[in-house]
């Protein structure tokens, strides 16, 4: 009876050392493990402070030890303000997130309306516009311009009179008539037919249109060569 129970308590001791020694090998790793990390990061350590010394050197001239100092003291006196920068990057941040959606549903909309421009000509003919200002600028002088600019006034009052609704209507009825007359085909009169075309009434109101023109046409221009020499 004594036997069986020194055997029971050896194999429990035999137990109990095996998890031990399994314990001690387990720390043994981590041991050397750490040690192996810690030689790892010491070399590299070590490369960095010898890659930083050497970049260093090309500020060292310019920076002096209580710059470090000073820099420090200007960060932590700022604290706040670079906290409130920070707020408001992220702030910003945040709106260009929320207003992303809104550029992209921009974009496809002004995307779509170059398209719809394109398909009805609109660039081609902005570019043919181009051309036309190109060559009235190559045929037009600077002094040219200047003499535009100092008769504009002039020029848009004969433009306003000409697109006057009784005006049109009269360069219109001239239109229509010039288009209606065959050049070519037109008879020569005699001079007695000429007198005899002269007696009816359309030929003596032309005439009469064409003497009143002329005179005030005449008019105008000594009222004008008046105000000139005025």
């Amino acid at each position: 009876m004594n036997t069986q129970v020194i055997t029971t308590q050896l194999s429990d001791i035999q137990v109990k050392l095996d998890a031990i020694s399994a314990e001690l090998e387990i720390n043994r790793r981590q041991r050397e493990e750490m040690k192996e990390l810690k030689d790892d990061l010491s070399i590299i350590a070590k490369d960095v402070f010898n890659t930083a010394v050497v970049e260093l050197e090309d500020v060292a001239p310019f920076v002096q030890t209580g710059d470090f100092a000073y820099l420090a003291k200007k960060l932590l006196r700022n604290t706040n303000n670079i906290i409130g920068l920070m707020e408001k990057l992220e702030s910003t941040v945040d709106f260009i997130e929320d207003a992303r959606p809104i550029g992209q549903i921009m974009f496809k909309d002004a995307l779509h309306k170059m398209d719809v421009f394109d398909r009805r000509g609109y660039f081609d003919f902005f570019a043919e516009l181009a051309n036309v200002l190109d060559s009235v600028i190559q045929h037009f002088s600077v002094e040219d311009v200047k003499q535009l600019s100092d008769n504009v006034v002039i020029i848009l009052e004969t433009i306003k009179d000409l697109t006057q609704p009784d005006m049109l209507k009269a360069i219109n009825n001239a239109v229509q008539v010039y288009r209606h007359i065959d050049l070519e085909h037109v008879k020569d009169i005699s001079v007695f037919k000429a007198m005899k075309e002269m007696n009816s009434p359309e030929v003596k109101r032309g005439i009469g249109f064409l003497m009143t023109f002329i005179k005030n046409i005449t008019r105008a221009s000594n009222e004008l060569t008046v105000e000139t020499k005025e």
